[in-house]
């Protein structure tokens, strides 16, 4: 039969404790070499954001706008509520099929819902730093001036 009381875990430490004071070692054991300055930890760079998330939110956006539920919007798109709701969420990727319909309920067209999620991926973008583009598209300071359509 086991030493330790029936509902509680054993926990083994991975390493020993330190149990000199200053010392940062176990008894018994060698002291660590002195650490070498390495170079400094780098920042890092911001997550670029998903689609489905920037779709999602112009879908909430909108829908808000107009003072809808989810439930009146998927009921006019055809598509079911918890779903619906899993898009604005960013949780589900959609066909395009779908987010034309979605679009469609709330008085939008395909190319004004990925518009306006475009808008936003630009907007991120511009926040960036270290993005050149050379593009002959490119507008002065960095943004492209077109759609980005995703399949």
């Amino acid at each position: 039969m086991s030493p330790h009381a029936p509902n509680e875990a054993r926990v083994i430490p991975l390493r020993p404790k330190d149990t000199r004071p200053g010392t940062g070692t176990a008894p018994g054991t060698a002291p660590r070499p002195a650490q070498q300055p390495g170079p400094a930890p780098r920042t890092a760079a911001p997550k670029e954001p998903l689609w489905r998330d920037l779709v999602g939110d112009v879908l909430r956006r909108e829908r808000l706008a107009q003072e809808r539920t989810l439930k009146d919007v998927a009921e006019a798109a055809r598509i079911s509520m918890p779903y619906l709701s899993e898009l604005e969420r960013g949780r589900k990727e959609a066909s395009s099929e779908v987010l034309a319909a979605a679009a469609r309920a709330l008085g939008l067209g395909l190319t004004d819902l990925l518009s306006l999620a475009q808008d936003e991926l630009t907007r991120g973008a511009g926040n960036r730093p270290g993005r050149d583009r050379t593009s002959p598209t490119a507008r002065p300071g960095g943004r492209y001036d077109g759609l980005c359509l995703v399949a």
